[in-house]
């Protein structure tokens, strides 16, 4: 919603740096709007029957599934994902995937359950505030909605203005859903200036962000006043612990094109690598050869597996980096500043692998969000864990050893909310958050219907404790 004399933002394709549309700032009052719907429509939608919640999340899941493609051409258009590569196969489809699996987890979530003579109550929270970010549109949204959706609550999102196309066509397929007036709304604009509104709004009962250290803080501070719920999944400096008996070639390459997928603009990057010292150059040489396999070139072409990096804001703070790098001492082994050669618009970023670094140097204590790798020596596996802990971060980890159970080990002992063993995939049921500065709360599979409810105790509700 926005008035037809409302600020605009351009809409800019990182493919070739061109304006391609403008999005509308929506203004306070339209805002207030938004809120002011979800919670006129909270009252009769939470009284809704599991049932009819069900039967709009599969009408949700088979509209999406219908405009798939046109959801992958609205992400490349936005934020550069590859097109065949990556925004079909999984940018819009992990979107399509949660909604999938809130409708199997809704069936047997809890939602009342006898504790001895009480009985244990889940109800909706209320009205949701979220604010989504531009770097995994779809899977952020999804990840939010449906749960939500399922357990009761209204919502008023705002998605990134960076990736807006993207998110009108999710809105397209909810309101194709038929989904109750009110129930879900959308507004676009700028998260500095449209976060505070929602995250301070009297009738907002819930915050839900994805976005950086700063942007979690702000919302904190404007919802902190009227003791509102605030989940907040932020950065990572994720590390990638090669263990001693591993395969290498196989660690490596794998850890390589892990970090390299998105254009590395993903906040679970597995961006410090960390190898023995003795196996160093090895690692270097497979690392080098890793990049080989990678296209990078326009998001639209069939061959290419690496697009942009999203926005031109985000491309120089990559720049920098790499260049602090350089200055640091980091041994640099492939890549490093400017776009690959043959790319002369755009926002192209040369894959990077650094070499040789220590954990105090600025590219292994700042989430980069761009295709740069750190490769980390340590002398022995305690100082493995030690280096992979010392972050301020603790969203995910990864473990490559010789047998699953040595990776467990070691694993067991990383403050952070996930790890990845011998290069295991994501997994839409398993809880998706972090430790420390990387974030509050957790989303994703029965955790994240967890968020959007609120636990009532009805004593002496269950006659003989049954």
């Amino acid at each position: 919603m926005s008035s037809p004399d409302a600020p605009t933002i351009p809409v800019v394709n990182p493919a070739t740096g061109e304006v391609i549309g403008t999005v509308s700032q929506a203004s306070n009052s339209e805002v207030n709007q938004a809120v002011n719907a979800a919670a006129a429509a909270f009252n009769a939608y939470s009284q809704t029957s599991l049932q009819e919640r069900l039967g709009y999340l599969q009408a949700i899941v088979a509209e999406y599934g219908k405009r798939l493609e046109d959801m992958a051409r609205a992400i490349t258009q936005d934020m550069g994902a590859p097109y065949a590569s990556l925004s079909v196969k999984m940018q819009a489809a992990i979107g399509l995937g949660h909604f999938a699996t809130a409708l199997q987890i809704a069936q047997t979530y809890p939602w009342q359950e006898p504790h001895g003579s009480t009985l244990l109550v889940r109800e909706p929270v209320g009205v949701c505030a979220m604010i989504t970010p531009w770097n995994w549109p779809m899977n952020q949204i999804a990840c939010k909605v449906a749960p939500a959706l399922a357990s009761g609550c209204t919502i008023v999102l705002k998605p990134s203005e960076l990736a807006p196309a993207c998110a009108n066509v999710f809105a397209e397929i909810l309101h194709e859903a038929k989904l109750p007036s009110g129930v879900f709304n959308m507004v676009h604009g700028r998260g500095e200036d449209i976060g505070p509104i929602l995250s301070a709004h009297p009738l907002v009962d819930m915050v839900s962000l994805t976005g950086s250290q700063r942007a979690g803080s702000s919302v904190s501070s404007f919802a902190a006043a009227s003791i509102k719920k605030v989940s907040l999944e932020l950065g990572g400096k994720s590390a990638n612990i090669i263990l001693g008996d591993a395969d290498l070639e196989k660690a490596v390459t794998h850890g390589v094109l892990a970090m390299m997928q998105n254009s590395g603009q993903s906040c679970n990057a597995p961006s410090r690598m960390l190898v023995p010292t003795n196996r160093i150059q090895d690692a270097e040489r497979i690392a080098a050869a890793a990049l080989t396999k990678l296209v990078v070139g326009d998001p639209m072409s069939s061959d290419t597996n690496i697009g942009p990096i999203a926005n031109e804001r985000q491309y120089q703070r990559v720049q920098a980096l790499i260049q602090t790098g350089i200055d640091e001492g980091a041994h640099l082994v492939s890549g490093g500043l400017g776009r690959p050669e043959g790319l002369d618009q755009g926002f192209y970023a040369r894959p990077t692998v650094f070499s040789r670094a220590n954990n105090r140097m600025t590219i292994a204590r700042e989430e980069i969000f761009g295709p740069v790798l750190t490769i980390i020596p340590y002398e022995d596996e305690e100082s493995a864990i030690s280096i992979a802990n010392d972050s301020p971060f603790g969203l995910s980890g990864y473990v490559f050893g010789g047998t699953v159970e040595r990776a467990r080990e070691v694993a067991l002992r990383l403050r952070t909310g996930m790890v990845h063993l011998n290069g295991a995939p994501p997994d839409l049921a398993a809880p998706f958050g972090g430790y420390k500065q990387s974030g509050v709360g957790r989303e994703w599979g029965r955790a994240g219907f967890d968020e959007f409810v609120e636990t009532k105790a009805v004593m002496g509700a269950q006659s003989n404790g049954s």
